[in-house]
């Protein structure tokens, strides 16, 4: 306290010195410094989300068969080419209203000392609103859009049409994703009737918005779908489907670990000040804490149940808190963000379980991870965030999910309808790599 009141007496001392240009020069430099830095942030956050992208191939990639990989490492990277040239042609419009594929994106040049003058008198000083380059925010945005499609890629494994995913993915982009985003992220009313914020929904980084979509447009084409040959036996009972490399797997859960970071903390949109900064920090070690608590909750869960640690739901569960964190990571204490990941690691392997009953074959656990977990996020927020309500929770959850769920089920329908969705009987017991993509990942294993 002593530092900063030095800290503030000798810049007031400054100041009085100075002539009003002199001072004006002064705030412009300081507001500046301010719009490099949380530009800066947003970009580097992005990266980090971007990176995530890399975790999800690499998680899939080790949890299908062998003669499964090169399809779904093919998937993952084209829904993310997909997903940036969507959301550039329209997505990003739908969701908030800005042209930018034809005009582009107002960037840092437009922001004039003017300019920056007027927004220093008018927020009063630091803690105001986040000032930063437009063309950063899409970059972060557009990442997100890629993380929500990613997650159907898993849960549509070694059965589904190439084709017909990407089809899929355009649409999802494009168009489904964008609209529930205007109604969270976005200022836009749903259907012209009401706005989520008004109603007490929050969502500070996505276990709804982004998690939860994801999982529904997944399911919705899962049920369509149906499960992969051999998985459930005549009397209902289920068959493990071993995954080809648990080393792939364990190091895409790191990876996803780590760009948590950057989806979570960069979600604070802030950090030129001491106030966001703190913020910043910790929601990055609630978000490591919860990640944490999720993996031992799954460990220990899977050990009473099975008897055996369950590495493939320990990694599970490390997600399952990540997501779980996700919906608030700002406000709880670590020792809660804790008990909270502990719980998503509950209730993942809990409902991996419930879902294989009903034979709805996920072969990564992605529909638990991110949908079931997902509405658990949601429905912690309140315990924390004096600005949530339940009820409002409950509702942005049910709007989210059933505008996903339903526009996505009309989608996957139609494409069943009009080229398939599902490959032969015979190229899924040979594996869609040569089915679909003409190659295998591990040739040299295969024929021996």
């Amino acid at each position: 306290m002593k530092i900063r009141n030095t800290l503030m007496g000798a810049g007031l001392a400054l100041l009085a010195g100075t002539s009003m240009a002199q001072t004006a020069d002064i705030a412009n430099h300081v507001y500046e410094l301010q719009f490099a830095m949380d530009t800066f942030y947003f970009l580097v956050c992005g990266a980090l989300v971007m990176w995530m992208a890399a975790g999800f191939a690499m998680l899939e990639a080790g949890l299908v068969r062998s003669k499964n990989t090169t399809e779904i490492l093919t998937k993952n990277i084209a829904l993310f080419a997909i997903a940036c040239i969507m959301y550039l042609v329209c997505g990003y419009a739908i969701m908030y209203e800005g042209d930018i594929f034809l005009s582009g994106i107002a960037g840092g040049e437009n922001l004039t000392s003017e300019k920056l003058t007027e927004f220093a008198a008018r927020e009063g000083g630091f803690g105001g609103d986040s000032i930063y380059s437009s063309a950063s925010d899409f970059f972060f945005q557009v990442v997100f859009v890629a993380t929500a499609m990613s997650i159907v890629s898993g849960a549509v494994a070694e059965r589904m049409k190439l084709w017909a995913f990407l089809a899929f993915a355009v649409v999802m982009t494009g168009f489904i994703y964008p609209m529930e985003g205007s109604w969270t992220w976005g200022s836009a009313s749903v259907f012209g009737m009401y706005t989520l914020g008004d109603l007490g929904f929050s969502d500070f980084a996505g276990s709804g918005i982004v998690h939860m979509a994801g999982a529904a447009a997944a399911l919705a084409g899962v049920i369509l779908l149906g499960s992969r040959k051999g998985k459930y036996g005549p009397n209902g009972e289920v068959r493990a489907i071993p995954g080809a490399n648990l080393p792939l797997a364990t190091l895409g859960t790191f990876i996803l670990w780590m760009g948590w970071f950057g989806f979570n903390g960069g979600s604070v949109l802030k950090l030129g000040d001491i106030a966001n900064a703190n913020s910043v920090a910790m929601v990055f070690l609630n978000t490591n804490t919860a990640a944490a608590g999720g993996a031992v909750g799954a460990l220990l869960l899977s050990r009473l149940l099975y008897g055996k640690a369950d590495l493939t739901m320990l990694l599970n569960g490390a997600l399952a808190g990540l997501v779980a964190i996700t919906a608030e990571p700002s406000t709880p204490t670590p020792l809660l963000a804790t008990l909270f990941g502990f719980a998503g690691g509950i209730l993942v392997v809990l409902s991996i379980t419930f879902l294989d009953k009903l034979k709805i074959d996920d072969p990564v656990g992605a529909i638990s991870v991110h949908g079931t977990c997902g509405i658990l996020g949601l429905l912690l927020v309140p315990l924390t965030n004096s600005d949530a309500t339940f009820m409002g929770q409950i509702i942005g959850g049910l709007t989210i999910f059933v505008w996903v769920f339903g526009t996505s089920l009309i989608v996957w329908g139609a494409l069943k309808m009009i080229m398939g969705i599902r490959v032969s009987e015979e190229d899924e017991y040979k594996g869609v790599d040569l089915a679909e993509c003409g190659q295998e990942a591990y040739p040299e294993f295969a024929h021996k």
